[in-house]
């Protein structure tokens, strides 16, 4: 595959199982000049295992602002720059954000090369509403936390944070104000060796009783839709009304519309009425 020199390629690594890397990712990281990394000690273990020399940046979100002058003089020199995070697909809750919006700003090629993520991977086998709001790391103090949950108690969506393992336990506590009904997925470690799985109802979620280590995922499910009752009286009076100028197709239409409870009760309803008329 040709690469577009002056250019910066997103390249999206293995979050865990190294043999989660695509072929184009390695194509484009052996065929760039300079591959940023947001700890090269840990990108080294990657690279190195593909056999991958180039020259290697730390870059990450203490630097950022720091290496941006030079980072782009390289681009405008014809180089090519690949970034790359710790795991997973880059910019996501993690750095690169300022070089890529700079980019964006001086009309220099961005590429983007799909890969393994952990929101992804987590979301697949939550078994939640594929409809989903991801929110990233979550506040570390209890007034933010607060103050962030309560933003979020009523999003109609399934709702994906990354967390710390030493915080584990502090955020289940708060989840469970906030998100009582609904079900709570951690995955750890995902496609690592230690991977592990944890699932239930947030209100009976149990703490962990030992300090777990890794990364960590949290999916929260959607809220439930609750179902509204039916009041029968209520339907016939309407079902009465309507029959006398439409359909039962129409008549169970106009309640249905109205009332958003469930269609064949309704129309149960209108069909006896109807045949009472009818006898």
């Amino acid at each position: 595959m040709k690469l577009f020199k002056n250019s910066l390629y997103i390249v999206s690594t293995p979050i865990g199982n190294l043999d989660d890397i695509t072929i184009r990712a390695l194509d484009v990281l052996k065929k760039s000049d300079i591959i940023l990394c947001e700890d090269t000690r840990h990108s080294l273990k990657l690279l190195n295992h593909f056999k991958i020399k180039k020259k290697l940046i730390s870059y990450h979100k203490f630097n950022e602002k720091k290496q941006m002058a030079s980072l782009l003089e390289h681009i405008k020199q014809g180089k090519i720059l690949s970034l790359i995070s710790d795991a997973g697909t880059p910019l996501l809750s993690d750095p690169g954000k300022l070089l890529l919006n700079e980019c964006i700003k001086n009309k220099i090629n961005t590429f983007p090369i799909p890969g393994a993520s952990s929101i992804i991977t987590a979301m697949s086998i939550s078994g939640f509403s594929d409809k989903f709001l991801f929110y990233g790391f979550l506040p570390k103090t209890e007034k933010e936390l607060n103050k962030t949950l309560s933003n979020l108690k009523n999003e109609p969506y399934t709702i994906i944070f990354f967390s710390p393992a030493n915080k584990i336990n502090f955020y289940i506590s708060f989840f469970k104000n906030y998100f009582s009904g609904r079900k709570l997925m951690i995955a750890k470690e995902l496609t690592k060796i230690h991977e592990a799985i944890y699932r239930g109802e947030i209100e009976n979620f149990e703490m962990f009783k030992t300090q777990i280590k890794g990364e960590i995922t949290l999916v929260i499910s959607a809220p439930s839709i609750k179902t509204k009752q039916l009041d029968k009286k209520s339907i016939m009076n309407k079902a009465k009304k309507y029959l006398n100028k439409y359909s039962l197709k129409d008549t169970v239409d106009l309640i249905f519309e109205k009332e958003k409870i469930n269609r064949k009760e309704i129309y149960q309803i209108c069909l006896e009425l109807k045949n009472e008329k009818i006898t």
